[in-house]
């Protein structure tokens, strides 16, 4: 992805708008809008946003993980597994 061009200025959006969202949709590339010669904002796709979401939340859950196993809050899935099954015989 070649964001140099994907740079256009605010005035490009308003009077190319219909155009800009077809676009969006099948090149799946995000298009960087600018206002006085400045990045300003970023448009992209809905799938491309979703899947950018979905990227992050997975990414946060890799980061607590790794901080869970730096701070020694795991246990092994077999003493896990084992608790679970004495609970359950409890009942």
């Amino acid at each position: 992805m070649k964001l140099s061009t994907q740079i256009k200025p605010i005035s490009y959006l308003k009077a190319h708008a219909a155009e800009i969202v077809r676009n969006l949709g099948n090149q799946r590339e995000p298009l960087i809008i600018t206002q006085n010669g400045e990045a300003k904002v970023v448009v992209q796709d809905i799938r491309s946003y979703e899947q950018t979401q979905e990227t992050m939340a997975l990414l946060k859950i890799l980061a607590l993980g790794s901080r869970q196993v730096e701070e020694n809050m795991v246990r092994p899935a077999t003493d896990v597994v084992l608790n679970i099954r004495k609970r359950q015989g409890s009942r």
